[in-house]
């Protein structure tokens, strides 16, 4: 595998990005563009997107990751995965540049990260895969969702443990009725969510929407989400991340199976 080092303009502010290949000067007809979510640099929380990245490589895929304006070792103002497209836009076109036999390029992002492909019709991609989106709107990601909590209460309804907590008098009820009464409130109007399946619904490649079950951002998405999409595909040992060793596993396999189709 080999690891390159790439800058790139956007609006003229001068982006960085990394590009892994296989072998030098052997380059896959098909690529994949990691998009890095919130803030976080694009070797991806705990180096996750570096090593993801690294193995896509070693399968014969080219993969590009990149720091938007403003986060890591790119320069200008970050504003935001809402105004990220031309970032996006931008690192796509230095990927198939610098790897000029490209085909076909997947985009991949991780909650706002995949919010912003969904945003802006896949911004230029070929096929989609969205993990966790974030339908989260402004004021509802400092406390838990009614949406988060009821998923939070139907998994400790099936935990055998937790009952017996229960009925050994190991819960506070106090603070459980004020918990279960904001788990009855009706869902908050899902603008965001709205904005993406219009964004979505632009774009006309293939696309895959991977949610990790014990992560409340993915939660949250699927509550204000048709269930009955056939895109959908569920890890239900995952977090946010993924990154339990059989979460990691089954996200790579996801995406070796959009590569190669």
């Amino acid at each position: 595998m080999i690891r390159r080092h790439l800058e790139f303009t956007c609006a003229e502010a001068r982006l960085v990005g990394t590009m892994d290949t296989p072998t030098e000067g052997v380059c896959g007809r098909t690529g994949l563009l990691l998009v890095s979510g919130g803030n976080e640099l694009r070797s991806g929380a705990w180096g996750g997107q570096a090593r993801l990245a690294a193995r896509l490589a070693a399968a014969g895929y080219p993969v590009f990751r990149f720091d938007r304006r403003g986060v890591g070792d790119s320069m200008g103002e970050n504003q935001g995965f809402r105004h990220s497209a031309e970032d996006i836009a931008a690192a796509l076109a230095a990927f198939r540049e610098a790897a000029p036999d490209l085909r076909q390029v997947i985009g991949f992002g991780n909650c706002d990260a995949a919010a912003a492909l969904m945003l802006g019709a896949g911004a230029g991609c070929d096929g989609l895969i969205l993990a966790n989106p974030w339908t989260i709107e402004e004021g509802e990601a400092d406390a838990p969702s009614a949406d988060s909590l009821r998923a939070h209460y139907r998994r400790r309804l099936l935990d055998p443990a937790a009952l017996r907590r229960l009925l050994r008098g190991g819960v506070r009820l106090g603070p459980l009725a004020r918990s279960l009464l904001s788990a009855l409130r009706p869902a908050a109007p899902a603008s965001l969510a709205d904005e993406l399946r219009k964004g979505l619904a632009g774009f006309g490649g293939p696309v895959s929407i991977l949610l990790a079950c014990r992560d409340r951002t993915a939660q949250t998405f699927l509550a204000r989400w048709d269930k009955a999409d056939p895109r959908l595909r569920h890890c239900p040992s995952a977090s946010h991340s993924f990154v339990e060793p059989e979460a990691q596993e089954w996200l790579a396999e996801r995406l070796l199976e959009a590569l190669g189709a």
